[in-house]
Formats: C-alpha cells, structure tokens, sequence
C-alpha cells in the first residue's frame, strides 16, 4: 500500500490512513476527562473530519473540534454535531 498525494482515496495529504487518523482522534478525545464524546461519530470524507453526534454540554463542541483540528488541521474538519441538552 502506497502512501501520499497520488493515492488519497483513503489516505489524507500527509500519508496516514483513514483509519489511523479517526483512530488517533479517537484516542485523543477519549483521554480528555473534561469532554464527553462518547456520542459523537467520527468519520472522514477524503481528508475531512466529519464530526457527528450527540454533545451534551455546549463547552464540548469546541474541545472537540480544537482537539480533532490540532492532528488534521482546521480547515479539515467538518462539525455536524448536534446538542441534545439534559433537561
């Protein structure tokens, strides 16, 4: 399997995978004990991250998204995370 630009079907422009990069998010928004992800999806379109879900506090959504942006860049990610606020 090669890496880099001319085979990004399922490689972003730096050479990772799309599994390594969601898996990598993943365990970076995981260890963060002061963000509750455990609803949201993460999925990527190309080189895109695509945030899905559920977030339960509004403070959440800007973690996450810092913290996905800080391994694939800001341009890269794409919130689509829904708020579903305890009553």
């Amino acid at each position: 399997m090669e890496y880099g630009p001319n085979n990004h079907q399922e490689h972003c422009q730096e050479g990772h995978s799309t599994a390594a990069t969601i898996a990598t998010i993943s365990a970076t928004l995981a260890a963060d004990p002061d963000v509750d992800s455990s609803a949201v999806e993460i999925r990527m379109l190309g080189p895109v991250v695509l945030l899905e879900g559920y977030i339960t506090k509004a403070a959440d959504r800007d973690k996450i998204i810092s913290l996905a942006a800080s391994i694939v860049g800001w341009e890269n990610v794409q919130d689509r995370m829904l708020s579903r606020f305890p009553s």
